[in-house]
């Protein structure tokens, strides 16, 4: 399976991951965008790496200004109640303090835990802060074997 062609999300979802971004500056921010029939609803997600770090930190050498875990219990408990509720993921996104809007490589190893990621169908958003302003944000979308840019509007 294959994600989207292009994205389009509600300046209110838009405007919602924008301002979890400049919340969480400078660390990294993360959260999904889940699709109620047409509706955005954005759910913030706990980063969790500084506690990661802070336990373990040879295996975890990257604190939360340059990385973000989730808490899968977390992440797991939204999405079963949003696909209970006949919701479909849309996107996940995840911030880049003082960085640019690409997809790294260490984004992509954090979702492709296999062959590919385990939810192949919803975008990747990465949002761009300097100094607590949003500089831009892009959407990606897994097109086998790899990740991809896609187009991203708000409407």
């Amino acid at each position: 399976m294959t994600g989207p062609l292009e994205l389009t999300l509600t300046e209110t979802a838009w405007a919602e991951i924008s301002r979890h971004a400049v919340d969480a500056f400078p660390e990294e921010c993360c959260g999904v965008i889940l699709d109620y029939r047409g509706h955005d609803e954005v759910r913030r997600l706990t980063n969790i790496q500084n506690k990661l770090h802070a336990l373990d930190p040879k295996s975890y050498p990257r604190d939360a200004t340059i990385a973000y875990a989730t808490d899968f219990r977390e992440l797991g408990a939204i999405i079963d109640k949003a696909e209970a509720a006949g919701a479909k993921i849309k996107a996940f996104y995840h911030s880049h303090p003082n960085h640019e809007a690409y997809f790294s490589d260490e984004d992509k190893a954090a979702i492709i835990a296999l062959a590919e990621p385990p939810y192949p169908e919803a975008a990747q958003i990465v949002i761009s802060i300097y100094n607590r302003a949003i500089k831009e944000i892009r959407a990606y979308a897994w097109k086998i074997p790899d990740f991809v840019e896609i187009p991203l509007q708000k409407i």
